[in-house]
């Protein structure tokens, strides 16, 4: 039998931890992934920035950090999260691996999104005179909004699994908590109860995203 009286505080702070990393993840990851995508979008072959060298650096990274499994980037990068964190442990040291693989995964997708853009509806904000910068901002952003909403929908459940592997090496958290009360001391309950929550939290995602998109796409 599980002793819920002693693990409810655990599993709250453990809830709190991935609250945490999730938040802040997606805050930090969402401002320079899309600052990355913009730029990738931008800067390719007929972009409204063409820079043949900069795209060039940009694609080739975000190519060999993304298929990079998480649970192996997050060990790979330690010695430059040390000195960026100044630990490698905790909840708040795994903030920098999870920010940085989201905002390469963030890049590439909205780089996808932005090129679907009606190469039309560009044109003519430039036939009318706006900047490029302007355009990008103005028009670019704000006709690719829905797909965005739900990409970034997308990334939301993938920090979340994010998150939990980060328990695999001190990260705290609902992964953690699965591992450390469920799965290593056989408690099935514990590691289900928990299964159950993190898939709550990503269909709450999923429909605010949905719901989202949709009031984008009336616009």
């Amino acid at each position: 039998m599980s002793d819920w009286a002693s693990l409810s505080p655990v599993l709250w702070l453990s809830l709190a931890q991935t609250a945490y990393m999730v938040f802040w993840t997606m805050l930090i990851a969402g401002v320079l992934g899309l600052a990355l995508g913009v730029a990738l979008h931008s800067t390719r072959r007929g972009g409204l920035l063409q820079n043949g060298p900069v795209f060039t650096v940009l694609n080739v990274l975000v190519n060999i950090v993304r298929p990079i499994p998480f649970i192996i980037f997050i060990t790979a990068v330690g010695p430059l999260t040390l000195l960026v964190m100044g630990t490698t442990i905790g909840t708040r040291s795994v903030l920098f691996p999870m920010s940085a693989m989201a905002t390469f995964v963030i890049g590439r997708i909205v780089e996808q999104n932005l090129v679907a853009v009606d190469d039309g509806v560009i044109e003519a904000a430039r036939a009318m005179g706006a900047s490029r910068w302007r355009i990008i901002w103005s028009v670019l952003i704000p006709e690719a909004l829905a797909p965005l909403i739900l990409g970034y929908t997308f990334i939301f459940v993938a920090v979340v699994d994010m998150s939990a592997m980060a328990g695999y090496v001190g990260g705290g958290g609902l992964g953690d908590f699965a591992i450390s009360y469920g799965y290593q001391q056989f408690n099935w309950p514990v590691t289900l109860l928990t299964v159950v929550i993190i898939i709550a939290i990503v269909q709450l995602a999923q429909l605010l995203g949905n719901r989202l998109a949709r009031i984008a796409l009336r616009r």
